[in-house]
């Protein structure tokens, strides 16, 4: 990233305590606010990404920075034995585990607090590993992806769903004018941290998207890597092989 951007400007914490903190703050109303954001679309990206790794087959799965569960709920479409949803989140986690269990899937998946950027697992453990909108919360980026590639297979997917900056008009300046000026508005009304949705907004704003994305992908040691722009560039889905 060009800069770190963190949630709370005051804060003597380091950036993963403010997101743990920021993430507890608003779990509750976390999903209904994203629907209304995202206009629902994000559905229509996670869909995406299970058909994609439909494809592969996978039998374990990593969901990291998983929140409230949506991509790992998700990606049971995938047919996948065991998926791990892990978060820094207790919060957000909790959320998710209700979700899981009155969709009754609780054998399926597992809910793990955990540090994305310290993984709690062995070398060449899944299949596959997704990140849906959190690895531009991660405090050291490449390190935190360095991590991922570790406990990945060999020839295992690695999948990102993230936000991306639009470079045409004049969907550019729509995108900056929803992010600068909406987004926050949204957040300030419907939600009890203010700095939140303005912290998400600035985030995505100087998150390393496209080719940049994918020039770190390569630089850890993925191979085979793909960007696909959603939504007139409002999002990118990367895939990425180990």
């Amino acid at each position: 990233m060009s800069k770190k951007v963190t949630p709370y400007k005051e804060s003597q914490l380091g950036k993963k305590e403010q997101v743990r903190q920021m993430f507890d703050t608003i779990s509750k109303n976390y999903d209904g606010l994203n629907r209304v954001i995202s206009f629902g679309i994000d559905l229509k990206w996670r869909k995406r990404m299970v058909n994609l790794l439909k494809k592969k087959a996978p039998k374990t799965i990593l969901d990291i920075a998983t929140g409230t569960g949506d991509l790992a709920i998700a990606m049971t479409k995938t047919g996948a034995e065991k998926i791990i949803g892990l978060d820094i989140s207790p919060g957000m986690l909790e959320v998710g585990k209700e979700k899981i269990l009155d969709k009754n899937l609780q054998n399926t998946i597992e809910m793990v607090v955990g540090d994305s950027e310290d993984l709690p697992f062995e070398d060449n453990s899944f299949d596959a590993i997704t990140v849906g909108f959190g690895v531009r919360n991660f405090e050291n980026l490449e390190k935190g992806l360095a991590e991922i590639y570790r406990v990945l297979k060999p020839g295992g997917t690695f999948m990102v769903l993230e936000t991306s900056v639009p470079t045409k008009f004049p969907f550019k300046q729509g995108y900056r004018l929803y992010c600068n000026y909406i987004l926050p508005t949204i957040g300030k009304i419907f939600s009890k941290d203010r700095s939140a949705y303005a912290y998400l907004s600035e985030s995505a704003s100087v998150f390393p998207h496209g080719e940049a994305f994918n020039n770190i992908l390569a630089k850890i040691g993925f191979i085979g890597i793909e960007n696909k722009p959603q939504t007139f560039g409002v999002a990118s889905i990367y895939v990425a092989t180990k």
